[in-house]
C-alpha cells in the first residue's frame, strides 16, 4: 500500500481509504432509502479488519450513514487506536417534513460532534467534514465558526467540506477564495469528471482531495445489466434505471479494452484511472466484504498518457449527458 500526504496536514493516507457508507446497513428516512441494502455486521467487522490488515489505515464515514450504524461499527473495531484515521460528516439528518434535513446551525454540530466521538469511542476526529453544506450555509458562517471551535477545542484535528456530486464548484470556490479548512471531498471517477478542473487549484493552494464514488454506485465495476435489481433500502433502486445502466455500459465498451489489455478487472482499471492523479489524496471505495477490502487494495496500474486521454475524452463525449441523467434521478 502507498501513502499520500493530505494536503498541508500531517496525516498520511493510505492511497486506497475504506468507504463506510454501505457497512451502515439498510436505512430509511420514511419511504426513501439511504443505505446500500441489507448488510451483515459480523461481514462488516471482517472486513474493516481486513482492510487494515491489507495496509488500509483510512476510513470514511457520516452520522447519517445507517443514522449512525456505520460509526459504531468503526468504533467497535478501532475504537482510539492511533493506527488508524478516521474521517467522518455532519449536517445530514431525518427530517420532520421531508425525508432529508440539512442542519448546520452551530449548536447542532457541536451536539452532532460529540455523539459521533461517543459511536467512535474516539477522543477525536482525525478529519471532520461539512456533508454537502450549499454556498448559502458556507456565506452565514454558523458552521465554519462550528469547525474552528471544534479544532480548538480539540475534538477535531482538520475539518472540510464533502462537496455537491454535480455541481462542486460554487462551494469549492468559496472555501478556496477565503482559505477556510483543509481539505475536500468531491465525486471523481471515469464517468463523473466533472470535478477534474478544481483538483489542480485544490491541490496547490495545500488542500488534501478525498475521491468519492470511485466505481459511481458500481456501474465501473461492469457487473450490472439493464436487467439488474436492487433491494428497496438501496439507494440504486431508484438512481440506477435500466436506461441509465444500458447507457453506461454501451460508452463504457469503448475503455474496457485497457483493462484486458493489463489483465486486470475493470474496477480495478477505474481506480486507477483516479489514483494516477498525484493531486489526489486517497480514494474510498466502498468496502462491505474482505474480498472487497482485499481487491480495492490492489497497487494501481500506471496508464500511460494517451490511455488516460483516451478516458478523459470520452467523458466529454459522452459521460456528461449521462451524468445529467443521473442528476435527475437524484
Amino acid at each position: 500500500m502507498n501513502y499520500r500526504r493530505f494536503g498541508k496536514t500531517d496525516l498520511f493516507l493510505s492511497e486506497t481509504g475504506f468507504g463506510a457508507w454501505a457497512i451502515g446497513g439498510a436505512a430509511k428516512v420514511g419511504d426513501l432509502p439511504i443505505g446500500w441494502g441489507q448488510t451483515d455486521d459480523n461481514e462488516s467487522i471482517t472486513a474493516l479488519h481486513t482492510a487494515f490488515n491489507q495496509g488500509i489505515n483510512f476510513y470514511d464515514t457520516a452520522d447519517f450513514y445507517g443514522l449512525g450504524h456505520s460509526e459504531t461499527l468503526i468504533g467497535k473495531v478501532f475504537g482510539n487506536s492511533s493506527d488508524v484515521i478516521i474521517a467522518t460528516k455532519v449536517g445530514q439528518k431525518p427530517g420532520m417534513d421531508r425525508p432529508v434535513e440539512i442542519d448546520y446551525d452551530r449548536q447542532y454540530i457541536v451536539k452532532a460532534c460529540e455523539l459521533s466521538l461517543q459511536r467512535l469511542q474516539r477522543g477525536h476526529i482525525d478529519y471532520y467534514q461539512l456533508h454537502v453544506a450549499n454556498l448559502q450555509h458556507l456565506q452565514q458562517g454558523d458552521c465554519i465558526q462550528a469547525m474552528s471551535d471544534l479544532q480548538q477545542q480539540g475534538k477535531i484535528r482538520y475539518w472540510g467540506i464533502s462537496l455537491s456530486t454535480y455541481n462542486p464548484f460554487p462551494e469549492a470556490a468559496y472555501m478556496l477564495q477565503n482559505g477556510f479548512g483543509h481539505g475536500f471531498q468531491l465525486a471523481f471517477n471515469i464517468i463523473n469528471q466533472r470535478a477534474l478542473p478544481l483538483i489542480s487549484e485544490m491541490f496547490e493552494n495545500g488542500y488534501g482531495i478525498i475521491a468519492r464514488m470511485p466505481l459511481q454506485f458500481g456501474l465501473l465495476s461492469g457487473k450490472f445489466s439493464s436487467s439488474s435489481k436492487f433491494e428497496d433500502t438501496d439507494h440504486r433502486s431508484f438512481r440506477l434505471t435500466p436506461e441509465i445502466i444500458e447507457t453506461a455500459n454501451k460508452l463504457l465498451a469503448e475503455i474496457w479494452p485497457i483493462a484486458s489489455n493489463y489483465n486486470i478487472s475493470k474496477a480495478h482499471l477505474a481506480l486507477s484511472f483516479i489514483l494516477s492523479f498525484p493531486e489526489i489524496s486517497t480514494i474510498i471505495p466502498g468496502i462491505r466484504t474482505d474480498r472487497q477490502a482485499i481487491d480495492n487494495s490492489a497497487p494501481p496500474v500506471a496508464l500511460l498518457p494517451e490511455e488516460r486521454n483516451c478516458i478523459t475524452a470520452l467523458y466529454l463525449n459522452g459521460f456528461e449527458s449521462l451524468l445529467n441523467q443521473m442528476q435527475k434521478q437524484g
